[in-house]
């Protein structure tokens, strides 16, 4: 008797991102700086990290807190020119981000500006650690590295968040396959 071969499932992608923004509220904010790391499998395949030129003026709240000055966005890509590099890293993928709606709301706000549609299914690490590891005293991305032992280096930049919510997402939370090699 012959059986149907069995159907591979194409492995799952991830979209594992960060920005850094003026912090200008939901209308108005704009992005000063963008990392993706994409993940498949357990695998990084591909990274994309720049500063962007927000095209505003960044307050010194903002400076303090991520380093980013103006003068470090001046000759940055604006985010029309990056656009399509997004659009790449993210098509057909989970996005994921530690606190998602305000990376993903942020990011379709910068899409919608320049009259583009961006929609993802989407992923949030603070959501799926109250989940999986209950009763912390609190679920931002540095106490949780640091109670996890995930090295977080570069705090509040978009590299150094995202490398850390990577091994976050690798360690604890990336759904597993089930079954053996039958």
């Amino acid at each position: 008797m012959l059986y149907p071969k069995k159907k591979l499932m194409a492995p799952q992608r991830y979209s594992i991102i960060d920005v850094e923004t003026t912090g200008k509220g939901l209308h108005g904010n704009r992005i000063t700086e963008i990392c993706i790391v994409l993940l498949e499998d357990d695998a990084v395949i591909d990274k994309f990290t720049s500063l962007v030129n927000p095209e505003c003026f960044i307050p010194p709240f903002i400076t303090g807190l991520t380093g980013i000055d103006n003068t470090m966005v001046e000759d940055a890509p604006k985010f029309h020119e990056i656009a399509d590099e997004i659009e790449r890293m993210t098509r057909g993928c989970i996005f994921v981000a530690h606190n998602v709606n305000f990376d993903y709301n942020v990011l379709r706000g910068e899409f919608r500006a320049i009259e583009r549609d961006f929609y993802r299914k989407k992923l949030c690490t603070v959501r799926l650690s109250r989940k999986l590891i209950p009763k912390l005293y609190s679920y931002s991305l540095g106490k949780l590295c640091t109670s996890l032992g995930i090295p977080l280096n570069n705090r509040h930049r978009a590299e150094g968040d995202t490398d850390a919510t990577v091994l976050l997402f690798q360690k604890d939370f990336k759904p597993r396959s089930r079954g053996g090699n039958n």
